[in-house]
């Protein structure tokens, strides 16, 4: 950890780093969340949905690398068992219980419109107090708005293919 970053932290870091900790859970439970539904999915345009999820996963585990490295940099540590990413989230976890292809994109855009609540607040808290931090959430938030995005483009396609379908 370096002095002069923590330092450079005009913000209760103990505060800080439990919102980066309870950030770092959500993410943990989005690329599992992704990755498993990618695995179960099922119905119309579900090769479409499967590399979509896919790719959001890989881009959930990259957040949660930039989160651990801050948690790090901070002093602290980021939540080290699994079971703790359930205690800590503020995104719960949903399981693709129902594989349909509309529940998995409506279960994924629901925890992307949760992400980005975190990562809107934690700018707003860092803004002035961290701008390490508040870049960090930037970068995030930024990809968690073309995630919602690109679901809910998706669940469009698939709505208008029923819509379509019924009226043949």
């Amino acid at each position: 950890m370096g002095s002069r970053g923590i330092a450079l932290v005009g913000m209760d870091v103990k505060k800080l780093l439990t919102l980066l900790n309870k950030a770092l859970a959500d993410e943990w439970l989005a690329h599992y969340q992704y990755w498993v539904g990618s695995k179960v999915v099922a119905g119309p345009m579900k090769d479409a949905v499967i590399a979509e999820l896919l790719l959001h996963a890989t881009e959930e585990m990259a957040h949660a690398e930039l989160l651990t490295t801050r948690i790090v940099q901070l002093g602290g540590t980021p939540i080290l068992t699994p079971a703790d990413w359930f205690k800590f989230t503020n995104c719960k976890y949903e399981a693709p219980v129902d594989p349909f292809v509309q529940k998995v994109l409506e279960q994924n855009i629901a925890g992307e419109q949760c992400a980005i609540g975190v990562y809107e607040k934690l700018m707003k808290v860092t803004k002035d107090a961290d701008p390490v931090t508040y870049n960090i959430a930037l970068q995030i938030i930024t990809q968690e708005v073309e995630h919602e995005e690109d679901l809910q483009c998706l669940l469009e396609d698939l709505k208008l293919m029923f819509k379509h379908s019924a009226k043949k």
